[in-house]
């Protein structure tokens, strides 16, 4: 067995700016902030069922969803580690309608982020792994001035760094800045991120999907094909495929990035436009498997290519293994039944 590398993840991140000498040193120390917010957010789940945090709010989020505990913690903890390092203009959250304006007496800085500060979280209570996801752009709008709703609204095929920690029998902080992806699981001993995965390369055939079948009758034809042709025995070409659906996104495309699978979330006659949010879901988790050579798209286009028109746009996503997504892709085509977000 080969020797690990003992890399932590502040000395990973320098090192690898090291490589491009135009580099200034923010992304790493903002990846570092982002770090920091996300042991903070550990020790609280992992606590959940003992500390008084389980449970309702009482309030509805933007999206008309009842808001847990929980995620105003990891939202307001994302915030409290962002907001003041001078590397950020603009925040955006899922747990928020509007923009997150930096406070006028911290420095404003040419980055700017969206994030989902806990995926999954219908989750929290049966404790299954969820997680935070985050995507980091640069400005377009002039430097030195408060960030923009623009700021936010760009095609994730701009996007200069993106991850996710998973938060379960291990924390686990996965990212990239689209040079290959690396993972990093939290040693609790002395609290810091070590190198676990390196360059992570997602399997370009697989044998395990991953969607809610129980939405079956609501699909379209082309998809109930797929998941057929997917459930019929044939040895030569390793099926029938094996289902596995935890309902946490993060979870989900997590255990398909290191075992090769296919996660589907489909547009369907109850959610025309699909589900998941294509700003702090869809864009970076794209960007992640796409770095480890599998494929996003959301039928009929690559994800990253769409063009954003609300920070809170809902798409269908289909992403995983390269050759899975070219199938399905197949499939919703042939059968005239792509799901149209765009």
């Amino acid at each position: 067995m080969p020797k690990q590398r003992f890399m932590t993840l502040p000395r990973h991140i320098l090192e690898g700016e090291k490589k491009h000498p135009e580099a200034t040193g923010e992304l790493s120390a903002l990846l570092s902030q982002i770090a920091l917010a996300a042991k903070t957010i550990s020790l609280e789940v992992n606590k959940a069922g003992l500390a008084d945090i389980l449970g309702f709010t009482g309030e509805t989020n933007t999206h008309g969803e009842q808001v847990k505990k929980l995620d105003m913690f990891a939202h307001e903890i994302m915030i409290r580690a962002l907001d003041h390092g001078g590397h950020f203009c603009v925040m955006a959250s899922e747990e928020e309608e509007d923009i997150i304006h930096i406070p006028s007496h911290h420095d404003i800085g040419k980055y700017v982020i969206l994030f989902d500060p806990l995926d999954g979280s219908s989750n929290i209570d049966a404790n299954v792994s969820i997680g935070t996801i985050f995507s980091i752009y640069k400005r377009i709008s002039p430097e030195g001035t408060p960030g923009t709703l623009e700021d936010c609204l760009q095609p994730g095929t701009e996007q200069v760094a993106a991850g996710y920690i998973v938060y379960g029998s291990s924390t686990i902080f996965v990212y990239t800045t689209g040079e290959g992806v690396y993972g990093f699981t939290l040693d609790p001993a002395f609290g810091e991120f070590l190198l676990s995965h390196d360059d992570i390369k997602i399997s370009k055939t697989c044998s395990i999907y991953s969607l809610n079948e129980g939405n079956y009758k609501y699909w379209n034809n082309g998809l109930k094909k797929y998941i057929k042709y997917l459930q019929d025995a044939d040895d030569q070409r390793g099926k029938p495929y094996t289902a596995r659906y935890i309902g946490s996104m993060v979870a989900d495309v997590h255990r398909n990035l290191l075992y090769g699978g296919i996660y589907i979330y489909p547009a369907d006659k109850r959610s025309p436009t699909g589900k998941l949010r294509l700003m702090y879901e869809c864009n970076p988790m794209a960007f992640i498997v796409e770095a480890a050579g599998g494929r996003a798209i959301c039928g009929h286009r690559r994800i990253m290519e769409i063009e954003p028109e609300s920070l809170h746009q809902r798409v269908p996503i289909y992403i995983g293994s390269e050759e899975a997504v070219n199938e399905v892709e197949k499939y919703l085509k042939e059968y005239g039944d792509v799901d149209l977000t765009n």
